[in-house]
């Protein structure tokens, strides 16, 4: 084949890959798990003049697999060629394990690919997705299990009051007396506002069913991962005996298409979550909402709002996105570009190319790792 004519040769450098550590504002927990950092991993990549920016929330590890046997895959070959490099990368880390850390390591480079590419043409990234909307719906998410009732109550109505969040989520699921009490006051601080609740695995199935139980009555509209996301038929049940309107949700530890087909084909949920710092990128959360829009369930996005918005506003069913406590602070920090919510939503800026984020070296000096 001759050369394109309608576009430059952009042949990649190496990935160049770096990891910060940014330490929370207080500590936080879950129902299964505790923590006091978070991970950010970033990828550049350049062609052409111009530079793309990609990202994973993932062990520093990824940096190895992305130095090691991803950066062989990308250098030297054609910018364009997204399908093409991500079937390659996949296939490189097979003897490693794709899920997981490769996982993570090939969405932060197929995000920079997509950056990159936007880039070139001079577009905005929602533009050469395709827009599906013109605005991405917002759900406020933090509600930690270590938080006082005080500081609960003012970052959930924080949400409501100053981002206009239509729904608010919160955490469940640590062995306590004390869940009643937080949910009757989340119910008090959000006024009318939805209430999602998120036990991240911690229930069995019995366990799960009564709590959706008590929380329905307190008006609870959203429960996620009431039991692990590796268990399909105890989400089924969940779903089929849990109370009416009471959606059950999962999907965010999706690696590959195949976890979503085997989610979706068993029915284990009416909302599809998926997770492009995970799944493989862009090109990965793609083929996610192609599933869920084929077999009719929203989809949504699960953490990481500015690195999402283009890809939320392009897909086809999708419900909201996920304005996480701990990546809403990281990306404000570090992010020239980072979305502000107006009346509970966030909109792409047409003014800017490729994903519209410029990452602030300097202030990000004191984390790297």
């Amino acid at each position: 084949m001759g050369k394109d004519a309608r576009r430059p040769e952009a042949r990649l450098s190496r990935p160049s890959v770096r990891a910060f550590r940014i330490p929370t504002d207080a500590a936080e927990a879950d129902g299964t798990l505790e923590w006091e950092a978070t991970t950010l991993v970033l990828v550049e990549i350049a062609a052409a003049g111009k530079t793309g920016l990609g990202y994973s929330y993932a062990s520093a590890g990824a940096c190895a697999v992305i130095d090691g046997a991803l950066a062989e895959v990308i250098e030297d070959a054609d910018a364009f060629d997204i399908p093409g490099l991500w079937k390659e990368m996949v296939g490189t880390v097979r003897n490693f394990g794709w899920r997981g850390i490769c996982a993570s390591a090939i969405s932060a480079v197929d995000v920079a690919l997509w950056d990159l590419k936007a880039k070139l043409i001079e577009v905005p990234l929602v533009r050469l997705l395709g827009r599906a909307r013109e605005v991405v719906p917002i759900y406020g998410s933090g509600g930690f299990t270590s938080y006082t009732d005080e500081r609960l109550a003012a970052q959930l109505s924080g949400w409501v009051e100053e981002d206009g969040c239509r729904a608010v989520k919160m955490k469940v699921g640590r062995p306590s007396d004390h869940h009643l009490q937080r949910l009757r006051i989340a119910r008090s601080a959000i006024a009318g506002a939805e209430l999602y609740i998120d036990a991240n695995g911690a229930f069995d199935r019995k366990e799960a069913l009564a709590f959706a139980a008590v929380s329905a009555e307190l008006g609870v509209t959203w429960f996620e991962e009431p039991v692990s996301s590796d268990d399909l038929e105890g989400l089924r049940l969940i779903r089929d005996r849990g109370p009416p309107g009471m959606r059950i949700v999962a999907g965010e530890y999706g690696y590959e298409p195949f976890y979503f087909r085997s989610m979706l084909g068993a029915g284990a949920v009416d909302v599809l979550q998926a997770d492009a710092t995970r799944c493989g990128g862009f090109t990965g959360f793609l083929l996610a909402a192609a599933l869920a829009d084929a077999h009719n369930v929203p989809l949504s996005a699960h953490t990481a709002p500015a690195l999402h918005l283009p890809v939320a506003a392009a897909a086809p069913r999708l419900m909201n996105v996920e304005w996480f406590h701990d990546h809403v602070r990281i990306e404000r920090m570090l992010f020239d570009g980072a979305p502000v919510p107006r009346g509970g939503t966030i909109r792409p800026d047409l003014a800017r190319h490729g994903l519209g984020l410029t990452f602030k070296d300097k202030d990000a000096e004191k984390y790297a790792l």
